[in-house]
C-alpha cells in the first residue's frame, strides 16, 4: 500500500503536526492485528479502516466512520486497562462488569480529543451534529476494536469476542441497530456490549443478545 494510500484510508489531520504524528503513526499500524471472523472483518473493510492492532485502533464517529482518528494505546493506557480488567477476573459476571467499565473508559479517554464528550445517547444523522457524536455502526466498530485490544492483551479470561449482532422489525416498529458481541467461554451464551443507547461516560448495556434483540 503507498504513503498516499495509507493517508486516504484514516484521513487528514487538521494541522502539519497533527498530520506528521499520523503518518508516523501510520507506519507503525497495523502491526500484528489479530485474527477475526468475516463478519468482524466486515466492519473494517466496510469503511476501509484497519482492524486494530495491540498498538491501536482506528476511533470512528461522524456516523458510519465518516470521521476517525487514530488511538495509539500509550503505556498508561494499557496499564489503566489492565488494572480495570484485572479487577474481574473471578467470574465471567465480573468480567462483564469490568468491560462495562473498560468501555466507559474509551469514552472517557476519547471524548475531549475528538468532541465526544458532548455526545448523546441515540445519536443519528436527525440530531444534525455528526461532529460531537457516535450512530450504532461507529459504537459497534469502536467497541469491537476495544474489545479485540483486550483480548490481543490476554485480558479476557472468561469470554472471547463475537460477532456483532443486529436487529430491526418495522413490523413492530423496532428500529435498525448493531452491537458489539462478547461470548462467554464456558457456556457460549452471546452478550451484547452496547454504547449507542447511553450517553457520554455512561455505562453501555450489557445484556445477553437473546434479550438484546427484543428491546427497542
Amino acid at each position: 500500500m503507498s504513503d498516499t494510500d495509507r493517508s486516504m484510508q484514516h484521513g487528514p489531520r487538521s494541522t502539519l503536526a497533527g498530520f506528521c504524528a499520523g503518518l508516523l503513526a501510520l507506519f507503525a499500524y497495523p502491526a500484528a492485528s489479530a485474527e477475526i471472523s468475516a463478519a468482524v472483518e466486515a466492519l473494517y473493510t466496510s469503511v476501509s479502516i484497519y482492524p486494530p492492532s495491540a498498538n491501536a485502533m482506528t476511533v470512528c464517529y461522524g456516523f458510519v466512520c465518516r470521521r476517525r482518528e487514530i488511538l495509539d494505546f500509550s503505556a498508561a493506557d494499557r496499564a489503566a486497562l489492565t488494572q480495570i480488567m484485572n479487577a474481574g477476573r473471578a467470574s465471567a459476571a465480573a468480567e462483564r462488569a469490568a468491560v462495562q467499565k473498560a468501555v466507559m473508559w474509551f469514552d472517557r479517554r476519547m471524548g475531549p480529543i475528538i468532541g465526544t464528550d458532548k455526545r448523546v445517547a441515540k445519536a443519528d444523522f436527525r440530531y444534525f451534529d455528526d461532529k460531537h457524536n457516535y450512530d450504532c455502526w461507529d459504537t459497534t466498530r469502536n467497541t469491537t476494536s476495544l474489545l479485540l485490544v483486550l483480548q490481543q492483551w490476554n485480558l479476557l479470561k472468561h469470554h472471547v469476542v463475537g460477532d456483532p449482532h443486529y436487529r430491526g422489525n418495522t413490523l413492530v416498529l423496532q428500529t435498525p441497530h448493531n452491537t458489539a458481541v462478547l461470548v462467554e467461554r464456558a457456556t457460549k451464551a452471546e452478550w451484547a456490549v452496547d454504547l449507542w443507547p447511553r450517553g457520554y461516560l455512561q455505562p453501555p448495556d450489557v445484556m445477553p443478545v437473546a434479550k438484546w434483540v427484543t428491546e427497542d
